[in-house]
């Protein structure tokens, strides 16, 4: 007949017994000092004492650690184990042990710990173990102060079961918060600008900006080559416009922080959206926004080394103009800009009864919206198709 095999802490106090009936033995019998006897259990002779007191009140089971026996108050009954395994099945096949967690304390109620609930799906065979990690590597100090250092970059997924997007994220190094998130078709200067002025009008002005060597990011003049710091993209004239420093990547290590948040965002965001019912952009864009965004950030976000800010307040122009592409036109003959297929008219105003051949600068904001200006003025606005718009500063200079 076999037996089921000892727990390593029952063995432990089984052997313990029995060191101790050998050391009390030769204590009784003159062989051994109280302290040499304590030596021997490897422990102090105070304690041998208390051992010796509690053999004489209930023998050997005086010794036994009674917590053995008894069942913890705390232990989790059997209902409450298939409840949970249960609500995993339901609503939440498929997340990680860490992202379930969130939700059952969040949205469930839930006090148990994290190990508790990992140990139970585990065992009810609903979540395998993962592998174990390779060699820990000594992660780059964060920036000590919010707003000295941002990192933007994008992440191409299947975040929804028909749409491969671009998640655009762009963070606080110093903090790890999410300043902007959001999706587009693809990244480019559009999503650049869109999640910088984001950033500046929720925090303000900030020292730099960490991003890949990206061809809307940078010039690279040969392939996995330096950066071109003379000929400035788009992104780059603006940065450098705002006095902020455009700081390259050179590997995807050195843009470590912000590839470990998008692991994250892949194991947590598909599994929320689905859950939520949203399979259009609009609608995922305003869940990052009123949802996942602040909860990422409270979960996820950590205390800046020094107190304060480096962020400063933008007080100087207006930041679409500055965050859009420029581009440097002649007026024609007929009064009016070519530009990316379009004909843009300009209209006669009280300075001027025409342009022609004059050099005009067209801005193209993030939206797709147009605008000429001469200088520092304005001349007229149009939609994403070329039709003129009358925006409040046209009028403005009209009247």
């Amino acid at each position: 007949m076999q037996h089921a095999p000892m727990s390593r802490a029952r063995y432990m106090q089984e052997n313990r017994k029995m060191r101790f009936t050998e050391a009390l033995e030769g204590w009784t019998q003159g062989r051994l000092t109280q302290a040499e006897a304590a030596l021997l259990l490897g422990q102090c002779e105070r304690s041998f004492r208390r051992h010796i007191e509690r053999y004489q009140a209930d023998g050997l089971d005086g010794l036994l650690d009674k917590r053995l026996s008894q069942i913890s108050k705390r232990r989790a009954s059997a209902a409450e184990v298939d409840h949970v395994v249960a609500l995993y099945k339901s609503g939440f096949a498929g997340w990680n042990v860490a992202h379930f967690h969130t939700k059952y304390k969040a949205e469930c109620g839930g006090a148990r710990s994290y190990s508790w609930l990992k140990s139970v799906l585990q065992g009810a065979g609903v979540v395998k173990a993962s592998k174990r990690r390779g060699t820990h590597r000594i992660k780059r100090e964060r920036a000590p102060l919010a707003g000295m250092l941002m990192h933007q970059d994008a992440s191409t997924h299947r975040w929804v079961p028909a749409h491969v997007w671009d998640l655009v994220v762009t963070l606080d190094d110093a903090t790890g918060e999410h300043t902007s998130m959001f999706f587009c078709h693809q990244e480019g200067t559009a999503s650049s600008f869109h999640g910088i002025g984001q950033t500046i009008a929720r925090y303000g002005l900030f020292a730099s900006l960490y991003t890949d060597r990206g061809s809307h990011y940078f010039t690279t003049p040969e392939a996995g080559g330096k950066v071109d710091k003379a000929h400035l993209t788009e992104v780059g004239r603006a940065l450098k416009q705002l006095g902020i420093e455009h700081i390259a990547a050179y590997s995807p290590e050195a843009r470590g922080r912000s590839e470990r948040a998008f692991q994250t965002h892949q194991g947590r965001l598909p599994q929320e959206l689905a859950r939520a019912g949203i399979t259009d952009m609009d609608n995922a864009n305003r869940y990052l926004e009123e949802v996942y965004r602040a909860s990422h950030n409270a979960e996820f976000g950590v205390s800046s080394t020094l107190p304060g800010t480096a962020y400063v307040p933008f007080i100087s122009g207006s930041l679409p103009d500055i965050l859009c592409e420029q581009h440097e036109r002649t007026v024609g003959n007929d009064n009016c800009v070519a530009f990316a297929g379009l004909s843009l008219q300009i209209a006669a105003d009280e300075f001027r009864y025409h342009y022609v051949r004059t050099r005009v600068r067209v801005h193209r904001y993030v939206d797709a919206t147009l605008a000429i200006f001469h200088g520092p003025r304005r001349l007229a606005s149009f939609d994403a198709q070329g039709k003129p718009t009358r925006d409040k500063e046209v009028q403005r200079l009209a009247a």
